[in-house]
């Protein structure tokens, strides 16, 4: 591969924008100026990319599972090869610290083969006549041309969720990585010719706003699966509503509670709500930003939590460092956008625990940190923050650590932290939300669905479910009491 790519991947081929607009990728770690090159589709350029999928969707569709397997299969090989190089892409466009490059690979990798082994065994059902004369079949179909667009704190991850699914039911795609970090997303295009892919089943188009636009209100995209902010996904939803009434899944943000009770294991919950949610920056939809504790551990749990952040500051630098763990925020907007909420909340006189401010002089850097008591009507403790900011509110019982935990208007990620299993159960069926951890910092699975529900959006990705969100379903009818000719 080239150091990095900047045109549009369609049809099996790298290709200029016919615009003249391009993107700038800063480095967050030290403002440096990466490129000023990335392309930006015109509507003309997501026409071809639509138009290519749609041309290659029959034969796809129609091609033995297995081979559509050994394609999925090859590419989730070739992911994980090239790891290295798609972390560095990540790392120099939004901070990813270097260290994850084996996730980058192994992850996505795996979700790959996961939805490779449904490739050709998607199984339908049948219902006998039953005294009605009549015998049922229900089959699951593609829908045809797909389209995601992804958010950029996890290109890899989102991508492999939205397109892995879709391939193995027989769609194409057409996939837009976030403004924010597209280069690794480029970077599949010489992957996926290699991997046997057919011209057209899989294009990659870069651009801000409007070409998400473009993609949701398209009338030749059957479903568009969207990933970011509520604001974003709205207008997603409107744009396909007003369209061709497409399929939309949305995962959306989040403002996830972390309860934890008197009988918690406490050095495993200052651990998961400090270094679990100091994961990529604290820039993880489902991390657990609103941290309840009971009030009879409060004190102790306070004291660990402050050491664990304060060392968590030496940890953080420059994301192309071997030792580093916590890289800087995306980008300039992003780091803005933290600490406009930090500076919000001392004027409102929120106590600063730890942190609270710029750390260093260069890059996005802020450091970790965490507010004590915010009221529970201010922004900090409502909105998502999506940075290395954690705000934390004690409770004396169940009913009103519940009341706290449901008092917003997401519902993506949860935990809770205690000894007492019936309580950790009975409590995950009153969370308003899509997740519940219990006894660790919330993690996804190849095997199970995520999403959330209230304004952290609808629909699921990952597991089975993931896959049926890129299914038609037609219903069959038999009559078998036609009587036969003589």
């Amino acid at each position: 591969m080239a150091e990095f790519q900047t045109n549009q991947f369609i049809n099996n081929e790298y290709v200029p924008a016919t615009t003249n607009e391009a993107l700038s990728i800063f480095n967050p770690s030290d403002d440096s100026l990466v490129t000023d090159a990335v392309q930006v589709a015109s509507p003309t350029d997501i026409d071809a990319a639509v138009t290519a999928a749609k041309r290659a969707f029959p034969s796809w569709a129609a091609l033995p599972g297995r081979d559509r397997a050994a394609c999925m299969l090859k590419f989730a090989d070739l992911l994980e090869q090239h790891a290295e190089r798609l972390a560095k892409l990540e790392s120099i466009a939004m901070g990813l610290p270097i260290i994850a490059a084996a996730g980058v690979g192994r992850g996505p990798a795996a979700l790959w083969r996961f939805y490779a082994s449904y490739a050709g065994r998607i199984a339908g059902e049948s219902y006998p006549p039953d005294g009605d004369g009549t015998y049922k079949i229900v089959q699951y179909e593609p829908l045809g041309v797909c389209a995601g667009i992804a958010a950029w704190n996890a290109t890899h991850v989102l991508a492999a969720w939205k397109m892995a699914p879709a391939l193995a039911a027989g769609n194409t795609f057409v996939f837009k990585p976030s403004e924010k970090s597209p280069l690794g997303a480029l970077a599949y295009g010489d992957l996926i010719k290699e991997a046997g892919f057919p011209p057209g089943v899989i294009n990659i188009v870069t651009g801000a706003g409007s070409v998400g636009a473009h993609l949701a209100s398209h009338m030749q995209i059957a479903k568009i699966a969207f990933t970011g902010s509520a604001a974003a996904g709205r207008a997603v939803q409107i744009a396909a509503a007003r369209s061709n009434l497409k399929h939309v899944s949305l995962e959306l943000g989040g403002k996830s509670p972390s309860l934890i009770f008197d009988d918690a294991d406490l050095d495993n919950a200052v651990e998961a709500n400090s270094s679990g949610f100091l994961r990529n920056t604290g820039q993880i939809c489902f991390a657990a930003s609103r941290v309840l504790v009971q009030e009879g551990i409060a004190a102790e749990f306070v004291k660990k939590l402050k050491f664990a952040f304060e060392n968590a500051s030496g940890k953080m630098g420059d994301a192309s460092s071997a030792t580093t763990a916590i890289g800087p925020l995306a980008d300039r907007a992003q780091f803005e956008r933290v600490m406009s909420f930090l500076e919000g909340a001392k004027a409102e006189g929120t106590e600063v625990l730890v942190g609270g401010n710029r750390l260093g002089d260069k890059g996005a850097f802020v450091q970790p940190t965490v507010l004590l008591n915010p009221a529970v009507d201010s922004r900090v403790f409502t909105e998502e923050i999506f940075g290395p900011v954690l705000c934390l509110r004690t409770f004396k019982t169940e009913e009103e650590a519940i009341g706290l935990a449901n008092g917003t208007e997401y519902g993506l990620g949860s935990a809770i932290y205690t000894s007492d299993i019936s309580r950790a159960l009975r409590l995950a069926g009153k969370i308003e939300a899509g997740t519940v951890s219990i006894n660790a910092a919330f993690n996804t699975s190849i095997h199970t669905p995520f999403g959330g529900i209230k304004q952290s959006g609808y629909g699921r990705e990952s597991g089975i479910e993931g896959l049926r969100g890129y299914l038609n379903i037609k219903t069959i009818h038999v009559n078998l009491n036609v009587p036969k000719r003589t």
